[in-house]
């Protein structure tokens, strides 16, 4: 049998290990996946919400995910001891062999004076209440403006934009709209320059301003301003907002976070203490915070223990490698390609094309058939 995992968190990361844990070893996988919520949203999904499509219609129930040797524990951590490969949460006691931190990233509002999840629309309920305003947008100054780095999905932000300015192209009110993102960051794409130039390409063509480093400092939801790190006061219609990100409170109490992340080395993904794992948006690893370099770490760190298990050779260290899609608008999607090995993230951009939106459903839909079922 093989020896006890524990892994905290269903996102793409933990998914991506307990399959192929359970695809490895079967019924003796002897995984159990801590996942305090009900369902899996694909974060870019966050996007189509704020348009105007359901959540309900696209989340995936864990209760579709059913993989032999894998029990999944629909439980809230509580405390984790990294020492003693133990975890608590609001229903037990598990300790492990191995134990893997996939918890993610929190959502740190305080941080942001005024902000409140009504203005964001990096959570589900956030994209759900702006969906609304959207649709009721019609005249004024859209600002989309980011509270902090590093942050999830770094060209979201630029997709808002650019899916505002279509959806006020459909509905003939565009001429009657002004449309800002702020970014403390020097250009949209930081990994890589050919993407940010073709964003800031699409933003001239579409007359969207773009303010680089610049950070929303606070909200003044009464007067309706936003306030940069500078102390200059921005008026808004509209606020689409990304939260100042931070590791799980679990994760901070545990002493694991330094910095706001918890160090792993980059190669094995290991934490300083043996047999303790962190991968995905809680870990500070220098990759893009992504689903599709979750995936990756988990996919690196299953193989790992995988061969350990085997008495195998132990694969090639972790590299980073992964892609980020682009929405621009109009049904098309540009790629990000982006290697973060030697420890200074580099990227390469293809399209926007059709053909590249046809890939990112695809990419979608496998995840989707993979994890779920479905």
């Amino acid at each position: 049998m093989a020896p006890r995992t524990v892994v905290l968190g269903a996102g793409f990361g933990g998914l991506e290990l307990s399959t192929m844990l359970s695809d490895a070893f079967g019924d003796e996988a002897g995984v159990t996946l801590i996942e305090k919520g009900d369902s899996f949203l694909f974060g870019y999904s966050k996007l189509d919400v704020l348009f105007g499509a359901s959540v309900d219609d696209l989340s995936l129930p864990y209760s579709a995910f059913a993989k032999p040797g894998v029990r999944l524990a629909r439980e809230t951590v509580t405390a984790i001891d990294a020492e003693a490969r133990r975890v608590t949460t609001d229903r037990g006691e598990y300790e492990a062999d191995h134990l893997v931190v996939a918890l993610g990233a929190d959502y740190d509002y305080e941080a942001t004076p005024g902000l409140t999840e009504a203005d964001v629309f990096y959570s589900r309920a956030g994209a759900a209440r702006l969906a609304g305003e959207i649709g009721s947008f019609v005249t004024g100054h859209a600002v989309i403006g980011v509270c902090g780095v590093p942050y999830k999905c770094t060209p979201a932000p630029s997709e808002c934009a650019l899916l505002l300015h279509a959806d006020l192209v459909r509905r003939g009110v565009r001429d009657d709209c002004r449309i800002t993102y702020i970014v403390p960051q020097p250009n949209p794409v930081p990994p890589a320059p050919d993407a940010a130039a073709a964003v800031l390409q699409a933003f001239a063509e579409r007359d969207i301003e773009f303010v680089p480093g610049r950070r929303i400092a606070s909200l003044d939801r009464e007067r309706r301003l936003v306030v940069l790190d500078d102390r200059t006061e921005v008026a808004y219609d509209l606020f689409l907002g990304v939260p100042t990100h931070c590791a799980p409170e679990a994760v901070v109490a545990a002493g694991l976070a330094v910095d706001g992340y918890i160090p792993v080395d980059p190669g094995t993904l290991e934490t300083r203490h043996p047999g303790v794992y962190a991968l995905g948006d809680c870990a500070a690893v220098g990759v893009p915070k992504a689903g599709a370099f979750a995936e990756g770490a988990g996919r690196a760190v299953a193989s790992r223990l995988i061969a350990a298990i085997r008495g195998e050779p132990i694969p090639n260290p972790y590299r980073g490698v992964g892609a980020c899609y682009i929405e621009f608008g109009a049904g098309l999607v540009g790629r990000v390609n982006i290697d973060a090995g030697g420890g200074k993230p580099s990227g390469t951009f293809s399209g926007p094309s059709e053909e590249l939106a046809a890939d990112k459903r695809e990419f979608g839909d496998s995840r989707r058939a993979r994890w779920f079922g479905l």
